[in-house]
C-alpha cells in the first residue's frame, strides 16, 4: 500500500461519517478546468478497454448492495455510496484518467482466477487471495479490517465448499494486507497448531513500529492522501487509485507461526508455492509468489496497475526504486516463462503469458526510468523542482495505463529519489537556514505588497486559470494571517480545481481536503487515538520507551535527571530509564542499583493504560502498579510527556 494505515489514527471511510456534516458546497469545475480534463481525452488511448475485460473476466457474485455492516452495525464498506461511476463519461470534475481508474477499481466481489484460487476484489482496498488446497483454504492477505475480510470469505463461502482455513499468508507488513485477519481465522485456533500464518522476515517488526513512532503525524497526512473526510462524488472522493477506499474498522493481527526462508519453495496443504522475496522495496519485507500447479504469479504489491509511490505523500522512508525495478526484472527472469496469469493483492489480473511478460516490463523499466533520469538530472545540478517539471516518461510508458500515475505520480516519485540521495537541502546556502513557515509567509505577503494588493492580483490569476500559482501565494497570506477569510476562500477554490484536475487519486485527495478545511476548518482539537488491541499486543516493551521518548518536551525536562527502574513482572522484563539532558533513553535486561524510582506492573496493565481504558496515577491508586522510592519521580516523568493533536492543523499554521 501503502504502507502505514491505521485505523484507530483515524482513517477509513470517513467520508460517510461526515458527508451529513455542514459544510460548505464543493464549486463547479472552472472552464480551465473542464477543458484541461477534455484535452486528456485526447492525450491517452481510451480506445483500448482491455483492462475493463480483464477486471470482470471471472467474475462470480458480489454483494447485493455492496455494503458491509460490523457486528456492532456500524458500516465498514460502503460500494453503493460509489454508484455515480456507472457513467462511462467524466463529468468536468474529474480527470478522465481518474474517472476510468475509479470505473475499474468500482468492479467487485468474488472472481476466479483459475479453479482452485479465488480473489475477492473490491472490497477493501486491497484484495484477498483464496487458494482450495487439499484440505482446507489458503488465505492470502486478509484485507484491513474483520468485517470486510469476513464479508468477502462469507461471499466466497456462498459459491464455494465450506472447508476450513487452514493457512494464512501476509504478503507483507501493511496493515492493509493483513489488519482483517481476525475475519478469517481464530487465534485459539492458530495456538492449538489447526491454522498456521506465514510471513516473510522482519514482518512483525515492521507491521508494529512503522505504527507507532510517527504514526499520529502520518494517520493525520494519510487522511489527505485518502480522502478520508470527504463524502463519495463528481466533487468530492472517487478513488484512492490503488483501490477504492479505505475500510473502517479496527485492525487486527495475529503473529506469524511461520518466517517464510528468502527465495523458498514450500508446500502449504498441498499446495506447491515458489516465494520471491523483495525486501526494502514497496515494503521493508515482502514476498511475492508463483503457483507451478496454477501457472499463476503473485507480485503481492510490488507491481500494480499504475505506478505506485517511491515517496508516499502522508509520510514515509524512501523506497528504493532502482532496487525494485530489479526485483521485478528477477521475477520476470525467474517465472516469466511459466506464469500464464499474473495477479497481485490489488487491482485486477493479467491473464495471457505475452501480456504479463510486457507488464512486468514496463513496471520494471518505469521504476527504473525514473531513478535513473532523476539521479541523472541531480548529477547536473538541477534542483527537485526542476526535476519534478522536466522530467517526462518515453512514449512507449507513457502510453501504458499500467504506468500512469493513479497513486505515485512522476513528479513527487521523481523528488522522492532526490530525497533518498541528497535530503531536503538543495545545497544553496539561502536555504539552508530558511525562516520558519509562518514568519516567512508574513515578510512573503509584505513584500508582495500586503493581503490585499496579493489577493486582487491572485484573483486575476484565477480568472486566468494559474491554480498552482493561486495555490501557493494563499497559501503564504493564510499562513501570514490564518483569519483572512478571503484568502482562506481563494485558496480553497485553487486547491479544488487542481484537485477537480488531478490524475492521480492521491493529489485529488490532499488538494480537495486541503480545500475543505480552508473553507470549514479542522473541527475541534482531538487527542491521537491509542492502538488497537492486537498491536499493543506485538509492540515490545523498548518501543513504548520510545514512543514515550519522542513525545518528551524538552521544556519541561530541562535540567531534570531521573532514573527510573521499570519491570514488567509477568514477562520478567526489566528496564533501566534515565532523564538526562532532556533526553529519554533505556537499557534493557538491568536494573539501576540506586534509582529515583523503582516501577512494577504487570504487561496487561500497560496496554489497558496504552488503550486508556485507565491511566497511571489509577492504576496506581488501583494497586497494578507498584512504585517503590519516590513516586514523585515517577509522575514527574509522565507530566513531562505531550500528547500530540490528532488532527493538527496542515493547511494553516500551527497556533
Amino acid at each position: 500500500m501503502s504502507n502505514s494505515l491505521p485505523r484507530q489514527l483515524g482513517l477509513g471511510l470517513l467520508g460517510l461519517a461526515l458527508s451529513g456534516a455542514s459544510l460548505a458546497a464543493p464549486k463547479p469545475a472552472e472552464p480551465t478546468t473542464a477543458t484541461a480534463n477534455s484535452a486528456v481525452l485526447e492525450q491517452l488511448p481510451f480506445a483500448d478497454t482491455r483492462a475493463f475485460d480483464d477486471a470482470r473476466r471471472g467474475f462470480i457474485a458480489a454483494l447485493p448492495d455492496g455494503l458491509v455492516v460490523d457486528g456492532s452495525g456500524r458500516t465498514a464498506w460502503n460500494m453503493a455510496a460509489y454508484a455515480f461511476l456507472d457513467k462511462e463519461q467524466a463529468p468536468a470534475t474529474v480527470n478522465p484518467s481518474l474517472w476510468r481508474q475509479a470505473r475499474l477499481n468500482a468492479i467487485h466481489g468474488l472472481f476466479e482466477v483459475v479453479e482452485g484460487m479465488y480473489q475477492i476484489r473490491g472490497m477493501d482496498l486491497a484484495n484477498m487471495t483464496i487458494i482450495e488446497g487439499e484440505t482446507g483454504l489458503i488465505i492470502i492477505d486478509p484485507l484491513l479490517t474483520p468485517a470486510t475480510a469476513k464479508a468477502g470469505l462469507e461471499l466466497y463461502y456462498q459459491h464455494r465448499p465450506q472447508k476450513p482455513v487452514v493457512a494464512v499468508l501476509y504478503t507483507h507488513n501493511h496493515a492493509d494486507h493483513f489488519g482483517g485477519v481476525k475475519g478469517v481465522i481464530d487465534e485459539a485456533d492458530v495456538r492449538a497448531g489447526k491454522v498456521k500464518v506465514y510471513a516473510p522476515y522482519g514482518f512483525m517488526e515492521h507491521a508494529v513500529s512503522e505504527n507507532v513512532i510517527a504514526g499520529n503525524a502520518m494517520a493525520r497526512r494519510a487522511t489527505y492522501q485518502f480522502g478520508a473526510g470527504l463524502p463519495a462524488g463528481e466533487r468530492g472522493h472517487v478513488d484512492t487509485g490503488l483501490g477504492k477506499a479505505l475500510a473502517s474498522g479496527p485492525l487486527s493481527l495475529i503473529a506469524p507461526t511461520n518466517t517464510v526462508p528468502d527465495d523458498a519453495t514450500l508446500t502449504i496443504d498441498g499446495i506447491e508455492i515458489e516465494f520471491q522475496m523483495a525486501h526494502g522495496t514497496e515494503a521493508e519485507a515482502e514476498m511475492m509468489m508463483y503457483f507451478p500447479q496454477f501457472k499463476v504469479l503473485n507480485t503481492a504489491e510490488i507491481t500494480s496497475q499504475h505506478l505506485h509511490n517511491i515517496y508516499t505523500i502522508r509520510g514515509a522512508a524512501i523506497r528504493d526504486a532502482s532496487a525494485w525495478s530489479h526485483y521485478i526484472d528477477r521475477a520476470l527472469e525467474r517465472f516469466g516463462d511459466r506464469a500464464d496469469i499474473l495477479i497481485a493483492q490489488h487491482h485486477w489480473p493479467i491473464w495471457e503469458r505475452e501480456r504479463a511478460q510486457h507488464f512486468l516490463a514496463v513496471q520494471r523499466d518505469l521504476y527504473k526510468f525514473i531513478h535513473d533520469q532523476t539521479v541523472r538530472m541531480m548529477n547536473k545540478g538541477q534542483l527537485p523542482g526542476d526535476i519534478a517539471e522536466n522530467i517526462k516518461l518515453p512514449a512507449s510508458l507513457d502510453q501504458e495505463w499500467y504506468a500512469r500515475g493513479y497513486y505515485g505520480t512522476l513528479k513527487h516519485n521523481a523528488r522522492g529519489v532526490y530525497q533518498r540521495y541528497m535530503g531536503w537541502y538543495d545545497a544553496n546556502p539561502a536555504n539552508l537556514d530558511p525562516l520558519p513557515p509562518r514568519q516567512n509567509a508574513a515578510k512573503t505577503i509584505e513584500y508582495m505588497g500586503g493581503a490585499d494588493k496579493v489577493l486582487e492580483q491572485a484573483r486575476q490569476d484565477f480568472a486566468n486559470g494559474e491554480y498552482r500559482w493561486v495555490a501557493w501565494v494563499m497559501s503564504q497570506a493564510v499562513f501570514a494571517d490564518p483569519d483572512n477569510r478571503a484568502a482562506r476562500e481563494l485558496g480553497a477554490d485553487a486547491l479544488e480545481q487542481l484537485g477537480y484536475q488531478a490524475e492521480a487519486g492521491t493529489w485529488r485527495g490532499a488538494y480537495l481536503m486541503g480545500a475543505q478545511e480552508l473553507r470549514n476548518g479542522v473541527g475541534e482539537a482531538r487527542r491521537g487515538s491509542g492502538l488497537d488491541p492486537d498491536l499493543l499486543q506485538a509492540l515490545e516493551a523498548g518501543m513504548f520507551f520510545d514512543l514515550l521518548a519522542v513525545r518528551l518536551n524538552p521544556e519541561k525536562a530541562d535540567g531534570k535527571h531521573l532514573v527510573i527502574n521499570w519491570s514488567l513482572t509477568d514477562l520478567d522484563e526489566h528496564y533501566r530509564l534515565n532523564l538526562q539532558n532532556a533526553t529519554l533513553t533505556y537499557r534493557s535486561g538491568a536494573l539501576a542499583e540506586q534509582a529515583h524510582a523503582s516501577v512494577s506492573m504487570t504487561r496487561e496493565t500497560l496496554d489497558q493504560i496504552l488503550l486508556r481504558r485507565t491511566t497511571f496515577p489509577e492504576a496506581v491508586q488501583g494497586g497494578q502498579i507498584k512504585v517503590e522510592g519516590e513516586p514523585k519521580a515517577f509522575f514527574a516523568l509522565l507530566q513531562m510527556l505531550d500528547e500530540p493533536s490528532g488532527n493538527f492543523p496542515i493547511v494553516e499554521p500551527v497556533r
